[in-house]
């Protein structure tokens, strides 16, 4: 979270106060998140990935959220960012015999090894993980997500939610892999075909799908004509598709999809694909 400020108060009335001025997020509504495209929901996961990495190597150590739930976390520039800190702690649990580090959740319970040291291994990043896993993750990963990265997504899901050796935040490493495949997704040409109408854009002519990127239209992302032709073939109301110059923060274009192709205006930045019926 970025620190614009703070001031430190030691008075009679307010002793040991330190009030700090952030950066400004909003809340986090799980429903409004459900409610958006899977691309805008995985940000929001590489973003918590991030911040589990460095909670789990910060200069302090290993710092785990007591209070790790969704009211804890604002959303900022579309990526998750952590609001409260009163609740972190350095310290890893100290142990005599592995019983004593037993980790107790709604739904799964862990029992981590004792060091020789005295401490529970690795407490404070497996609860981060869990929770992560248990409020984020499991929700946000694999509602709606493209079928050809969900093997990819179980796996990373259950790398937060299982023991194993994989359950820990070095291992959580999605940018490279998910991303990659999720650009550059690749999909047959459909036998339909398609007029191509250049400098060309259907200002009306509009229906609603899910997810879109435009509460009044079809508006969704796409790697290239082959995945908008696809797109539209699989909605019956779908006539044309518009592609724009505009670009999702994965660099996929947006596509508005359209039920008819009656009125077409000229718009230099904008190409209009018209579906051909016999």
């Amino acid at each position: 979270f970025q620190l614009y400020g703070y001031c430190y108060q030691d008075s009679n009335d307010i002793p040991d106060t330190l009030t700090t001025i952030t950066e400004l997020g909003s809340p986090l509504e799980m429903i409004q998140l459900l409610q958006t495209s899977w691309e805008d929901r995985f940000r929001i996961c590489l973003s918590l990935v991030r911040l589990l990495h460095y909670l789990a190597h910060s200069p302090l150590g290993s710092v785990t959220l007591l209070d790790f739930r969704p009211r804890q976390f604002v959303i900022v520039d579309g990526e998750l960012k952590v609001t409260d800190l009163d609740d972190a702690s350095i310290e890893e649990s100290s142990c005599t015999s592995n019983s004593d580090c037993f980790m107790e959740f709604p739904a799964r319970n862990f029992t981590l090894p004792c060091s020789v040291e005295g401490r529970c291994q690795n407490m404070n990043e497996k609860r981060n993980l869990y929770n992560a896993y248990r409020f984020f993750f499991t929700y946000l990963l694999p509602h709606s997500a493209p079928s050809s990265l969900r093997p990819l997504l179980d796996k990373i899901v259950n790398a937060t939610g299982n023991r194993n050796k994989h359950g820990n935040a070095k291992y959580l490493s999605p940018s490279p892999s998910v991303n990659s495949e999720f650009t550059q997704k690749c999909v047959k040409s459909a036998n339909t075909k398609y007029r191509r109408v250049p400098e060309a854009f259907i200002p009306d002519e509009n229906y609603r799908c899910w997810p879109s990127y435009h509460h009044k239209g079809c508006l969704l992302s796409v790697f290239d004509v082959n995945e908008a032709i696809e797109i539209c073939d699989s909605y019956s109301q779908c006539k044309a598709f518009v592609l724009t110059n505009q670009t999702t923060w994965t660099g996929r274009q947006l596509v508005f999809f359209k039920m008819a192709s009656n009125h077409i205006m000229p718009d230099p930045d904008k190409i209009t694909y018209v579906k051909v019926t016999d």
